[in-house]
């Protein structure tokens, strides 16, 4: 099994490829970045900026290392009540542009908008990115991944929420306690699936809330 640990700046570049192979051909980050095949670069590109403006300087990335200390998973979080929108984020906003220009940067807030209406009112973890390298599919490192974050939010007794266009993740997410609560529409070439998982510990916030439409803009994803 990996050894989960948090992301530190140093990271990001390792990490950021590391997503960009994992969503390869991912049907919401074509419709982001307004091309129908994204090349591994550009996501990296795109990824890396994402990281250092959004969750990692929360201590919302963790990582999956193989014992030689090679990142082979990522996971982004956002804690409650942080949410990002990708042109707030002033200080990466030259890197942002370098990766999806101007009009890549109106699709992607297109997206975000989208994706935001259906992200629910009650304060709850996102998880905004989770992928892992494509030598270590099959092993483990997605629930690896899922499980040392979800025992820290359940501690604290807080909800949890995800998109995922990918049916075969839904059944990862499935088996930890996520619930399909709706389709998202609005997304050129793709329609993923808003999920929603009940705190452990706590008042009980359903999926009911998960469709209460946000006026706050999340992460791309």
């Amino acid at each position: 099994m990996p050894t989960i640990t948090p992301a530190s700046p140093a990271d990001v570049p390792a990490a950021a490829a590391v997503l960009a192979e994992a969503f390869a051909g991912d049907a919401v980050l074509a419709a982001v970045t307004g091309r129908p095949s994204p090349t591994a670069d550009l996501l990296a590109r795109l990824f890396a900026p994402v990281l250092r403006s959004g969750a990692l300087p929360l201590g919302g990335v963790d990582l999956a290392r193989r014992d030689d200390g090679e990142i082979v998973g990522v996971a982004v979080w956002e804690p409650p009540g942080a949410r990002s929108h990708l042109l707030s984020q002033v200080l990466e906003l030259p890197a942002f542009v370098a990766a999806l220009g101007l009009r890549g940067l109106r699709h992607a807030a297109r997206v975000q908008s989208r994706m935001a209406a259906h992200r629910p009112a009650a304060k709850h973890w996102y998880l905004a990115q989770i992928g892992a390298a494509t030598s270590a599919r099959g092993t483990g490192v997605g629930s690896a991944l899922l499980g040392s974050r979800l025992a820290r939010i359940d501690a604290e007794g807080s909800p949890a929420y995800l998109e995922s266009s990918n049916e075969r993740n839904r059944r990862l997410y499935a088996r930890e306690g996520f619930q399909e609560v709706a389709p998202i529409d609005g997304i050129p070439g793709a329609r993923p699936m808003s999920m929603w998982r009940l705190a452990a510990v706590g008042p009980a916030v359903g999926p009911a809330a998960a469709s209460t439409p946000s006026k706050t803009d999340g992460a791309t994803r």
